[in-house]
């Protein structure tokens, strides 16, 4: 059996080579739930748009903006927005190039009702600093009482049913494997993925820092923000000893701004 091409290039971003296919290998199974649970949450907040970090293909975005809700996105991979861009309804969200992470402008401060980062997209960035960085950063966005939203892995469950390989249910044709690598001395893992993709094996590779429940808690304290309410997932259900994920949300207080607290971004 003879073995199939393979690309031996240096590891491409997802974002950059994969970006026509992304749906197609990677949208996620609880874009519904997702959805759903945004547009509750909206509801309870002050009026205002919403932000995404990370807004790549649009995969929540645009059914956000189909619900009626004022959409805006943050996203470094030009390629990712492009795909964005050819979908329906895709005029309703206005997405700006670049970094999540980085100080805002002036002009978006206080201007959101809701910020929030989905599958993942958090942990993509990979050292603690940049994970502050960005929570700050998301909280000098928000009106008093506006949302930050964010979800990610359990650690212990990283630990225990997170590392190997294994296949990738994709909603699309294809056929893609994971393998996932923990590193605990650096808190970060790896994610693989070898993708048959026209016959050729592809190979992309995506770094994470993981991070526990409280120490997520202690950055966002450190932003002005407070834990209202942590979930098993997206779609609400109890967070136990057996979820694998969690989903945070995380309120800027009404008085915080009126007392003049600091929002600095180093």
């Amino acid at each position: 059996m003879s073995a199939l091409p393979h690309d031996s290039s240096p590891s491409p971003s997802y974002t950059t080579s994969f970006a026509g296919r992304y749906d197609d290998w990677f949208a996620a199974s609880n874009t519904d739930s997702t959805v759903g649970f945004l547009a509750a949450l909206a509801k309870e907040g002050p009026p205002g748009p919403l932000l995404e970090l990370g807004s790549g293909t649009g995969r929540v975005a645009l059914p956000l903006a189909e619900l009626g809700l004022t959409i805006e996105g943050i996203d470094a991979s030009p390629e990712m927005t492009a795909q964005l861009q050819t979908k329906p309804g895709a005029s309703a969200v206005r997405v700006t190039l670049g970094d999540f992470s980085a100080p805002l402008d002036p002009a978006d401060e206080g201007r959101y009702a809701l910020v929030y980062a989905a599958g993942g997209t958090f942990a993509e960035l990979d050292t603690q600093e940049a994970q502050r960085r960005c929570l700050a950063s998301a909280a000098r966005r928000l009106k008093p009482g506006g949302r930050l939203v964010l979800d990610a892995h359990l650690p212990e469950a990283l630990a225990t049913r997170g590392n190997g390989t294994q296949p990738v249910d994709t909603p699309g044709e294809g056929f893609v494997l994971r393998t996932r690598t923990l590193r605990p001395a650096s808190q970060q893992y790896t994610s693989d993925y070898a993708i048959l993709d026209d016959g050729r094996m592809r190979h992309v590779r995506v770094s994470f820092r993981y991070f526990t429940p409280g120490e997520l808690d202690l950055l966002a304290e450190l932003a002005g923000l407070r834990l209202v309410r942590r979930t098993g997932g997206w779609s609400g259900r109890p967070l136990t000893d057996s979820s694998t994920h969690h989903v945070s949300v995380y309120e800027l207080p009404l008085d915080r701004r009126r007392q003049g607290a600091p929002f600095r971004v180093r």
